[in-house]
């Protein structure tokens, strides 16, 4: 279907495209807008677990819902790489730019860490609330944080963050993913650092 004057080739999981698929999709990088959380540096060491997500998400398509029962993604178009990695790497360069951990590494690095942020994304698609008209991103993380000490769960949160796309084309809706994962990542930040230092503290006493 087409959507307006800007309009946006859709696609559905089984369905067939309205002008033929190219060979190689054009590929986008989601650069989200994360703020690192300023503060004292804390003693310490996390690891980063790859976010876990169902089917729908876990690939490099871009999700777009016109109801709470479908899913659906943008032809021709595509992230750089499966949308759980994506979101993984974002999360340590945000933990790494703030300067206050002694060390953030993926989980699987095989090296020695006091916390694991394990996560599971919710939501991460555009939503069209009309037949016209752009739509709103939606982002939504579960995280918990696992104390590697004793394997224990010490907190969970769950981020959510939306973003209205300023136009129905993909290089307006890609800039309000960045807005809205971008928001979620740094809400994520910002409660580690809070949950884990007491934590920390209790433990060392």
């Amino acid at each position: 279907m087409l959507m307006g004057a800007g309009a946006v080739l859709l696609s559905g999981c089984g369905s067939i495209s309205l002008l033929p698929m190219p060979m190689e999709p054009q590929l986008y990088l989601l650069r989200p807008q994360a703020m690192a959380p300023m503060g004292a540096p804390v003693p310490w060491r996390l690891a980063v677990g790859t976010p876990d997500a169902s089917a729908s998400l876990d690939t490099t398509r871009i999700a777009l819902s016109r109801s709470a029962t479908s899913m659906d993604y943008f032809a021709n178009a595509a992230w750089n790489d499966r949308m759980p990695l994506i979101v993984q790497r974002s999360l340590i360069e945000t933990f790494d730019s703030s300067g206050r951990v002694v060390s953030v590494v993926r989980d699987t690095a095989g090296l020695e860490s006091d916390y694991l942020l394990a996560s599971e994304i919710r939501d991460f698609e555009a939503r069209y609330e009309a037949a016209q008209g752009a739509p709103q991103i939606t982002v939504s993380i579960e995280v918990k944080l696992v104390r590697m000490s004793d394997r224990t769960i010490a907190a969970s949160f769950n981020a959510s963050s939306t973003a209205p796309a300023s136009a129905n084309n993909i290089d307006s809706i890609v800039l309000a993913f960045d807005q809205a994962a971008g928001g979620a990542i740094s809400q994520i930040a910002a409660w580690t650092f809070s949950a884990a230092v007491p934590v920390a503290r209790a433990a060392a006493r």
